[in-house]
Formats: structure tokens, sequence, C-alpha cells
């Protein structure tokens, strides 16, 4: 028989909570992988900003779980001028629907795919290759 969850305590978790689970995920990431990444930063917010949903037609702040903020590496020039750091937006209220409602994969195994993903927007890499890195990531 399982144990009964005293959802009357339980609370979500906090941005504080992704982000220990998305450090996590981070050092399971090859090193040469990271190394490359320099100084990309990863941020946990509960929602992407209004003007970020609208500049990319999506209507519902659930439908967008994270983001790529930057330059990907293979349109960088030694020649650019410096900006703010590449960025990575881990968005958890987006995150948990999809958790809540996917059911079959754990919360650890989704940010680790939504981080995958959009640090393999900073390398400009296809979906195919992010599969591959998560694939080495989580096993």
């Amino acid at each position: 028989m399982a144990s009964k969850t005293d959802w009357k305590n339980a609370a979500a978790p906090t941005l504080a909570d992704f982000e220990i689970i998305a450090a996590a995920a981070w050092e399971r990431i090859q090193p040469e992988f990271r190394e490359v990444c320099g100084d990309l930063v990863i941020r946990v917010e509960d929602f992407g900003l209004d003007e970020v949903l609208d500049e990319l037609g999506i209507e519902s702040p659930f439908d967008l779980m994270g983001l790529y903020q930057g330059v990907s590496l293979d349109k960088k020039s030694v020649l650019d001028v410096p900006r703010e750091p590449d960025m990575v937006f881990l968005y958890r209220r987006a995150i948990l629907d999809y958790w809540t409602e996917s059911g079959e994969e754990t919360l650890g195994e989704i940010i680790t795919h939504v981080l995958v993903h959009e640090i393999g927007h900073h390398f400009g890499f296809s979906d195919a290759d992010m599969e591959d890195i998560e694939s080495e990531v989580t096993h």
C-alpha cells in the first residue's frame, strides 16, 4: 500500500528549490561543455516577461518553460561590442504546470531537459544535438 502524502502541509518547489535542481543538472553536464559556456548565467523566474511573450507570439505564460537570451556562440564575433552576459531563463510556474500534467517525468528531469535545450541554443545546436547531450546528462 502506498503511503499518503500530507498535502495540507505540502508546498510547491520555490524559486530557490529550482535553482538547486538547476545547479545539480548543470554539474552533471560534461565539464568541457560547461567550460565553453563561459559566463553563461542561469536564472529562475516564475514567468517570462510580457514583452518576451509578446515578441515570441506566446499567449499564455504557461507555454514558455525556458528561454535563451543572448547571441549564440556560432554567431558571435571577436569584433562584437561587449554586452550583457548570455542568460538561460527557467520559468518555474510553466515547468511546474508541465510537470503536474505529464506525470511521467520527475521535476529534475524536466528542469534538466529545459536547461540543456536552452544551453543548446547558446551553442546554436540542433534539437538532435541537444537530445544527445541530454541523454548523457540524465544517464
